[in-house]
């Protein structure tokens, strides 16, 4: 359980890193519990995106989510990148197996995912889902 200073540093770290993501015209930030819970506390429109850096699924899909990002429907949407080879314990939490899955949340809760995905429009309409 945070205690409330920890709450309000966790939530002005969020903050000042979702505005540095903003400026570099993205919303990604790095996974981390606490951001991620912030995030959620927030009502944020969240998108997980499992990714490893080998992985030529992961490079496609990343590249629709920059494209997706740059449309203004889109721009409060957080997406939270997960180190599929390292980031083992957010794994677990995500119930995750492979790398190149995105997980959408509104809020608290999960909405959709998916697994595999490179079809701009399937990663759209899980994008949609969001606003």
């Amino acid at each position: 359980m945070l205690t409330r200073r920890a709450m309000i540093a966790t939530g002005l770290s969020f903050t000042a890193t979702a505005a540095l993501a903003q400026k570099a015209g993205t919303a990604s930030v790095i996974f981390t519990p606490e951001v991620f819970e912030a995030a959620q506390a927030a009502g944020k429109p969240i998108m997980i995106e499992i990714t490893a850096p080998w992985c030529p699924v992961c490079k496609v899909q990343g590249g629709i989510i920059k494209t997706l990002m740059n449309k203004p429907e889109f721009k409060n949407v957080q997406i939270m990148k997960v180190d599929f080879d390292s980031e083992k314990d957010a794994l677990k939490t995500f119930k995750v197996s492979q790398q190149s899955t995105l997980i959408a949340f509104k809020g608290k809760t999960e909405i959709n995912r998916s697994t595999g995905e490179t079809a701009p429009g399937a990663i759209e309409s899980l994008f949609k889902a969001l606003i």
